[in-house]
């Protein structure tokens, strides 16, 4: 898990750990839209990460996990459909994100893949449900990708112009809520903080553009 930076940052949890998974290629065209346009983007993946369940010791990565997760202004979450519904490793990311969860008051967006031809409806709507009962801020309009087997192939790239849109909208429509919602409050805190000294950035949807 990479250190987070400072300014505004995203949190992106990959929802899975299976090896040459498809859900990791499609959270990377988001995180480099994300980048693109001037996010530091914290990338979190199960497989990389030790975690403890519920009731155990927390281990160092959980703390890690918090750390990364609270210090972000906003948060992808990125999940395949397994057996109808979203992975256990995802399942242990939200379990090891403490109470109250980090990802209480935090703006969250969702993108889910499938291999089947509906896409990832039911994980989507489960995940919705578990994010917003811990307190997170779910944006409408999650992107579901169906035969996602099809979609890219085996280097990551994605074979749909239309569907890798979709995808990189996932991005843009999580920076466009904080534009018009948790920026300018940053701002002001910023300039009630040092006394109206304060540098105002730019919205970060226009940045790298």
């Amino acid at each position: 898990m990479e250190k987070p930076e400072k300014g505004i940052q995203i949190a992106s949890i990959l929802g899975t750990s299976r090896p040459g998974n498809y859900t990791s290629k499609a959270l990377e065209l988001v995180n480099d839209e994300l980048s693109k346009a001037g996010a530091a983007v914290t990338a979190i993946d199960p497989a990389t990460i030790e975690l403890s369940f519920p009731g155990q010791p927390e281990t160092e990565g959980a703390r890690e996990l918090q750390h990364a997760v609270e210090s972000a202004t906003g948060v992808v979450i990125a999940t395949p459909e397994y057996h109808g519904s979203f992975a256990s490793a995802l399942k242990l990311i939200i379990e090891n994100l403490g109470f109250p969860s980090k990802l209480s008051g935090k703006p969250i967006a969702l993108l889910g893949v499938a291999s089947g031809r509906i896409g990832a409806i039911k994980s989507l709507e489960q995940l919705r449900s578990v994010c917003s009962h811990v307190g997170g801020i779910v944006l409408p309009g999650p992107v579901s990708v169906a035969g996602v087997h099809h979609v890219f192939d085996e280097q990551g790239n994605c074979l749909d112009a239309s569907v890798e849109k979709q995808i990189r909208g996932v991005a843009t429509h999580l920076l466009h809520y904080l534009d018009l919602n948790v920026c300018p409050r940053i701002a002001l805190e910023a300039i009630v903080r040092e006394g109206g000294e304060a540098d105002i950035p730019a919205p970060i949807s226009s940045r790298g553009r």
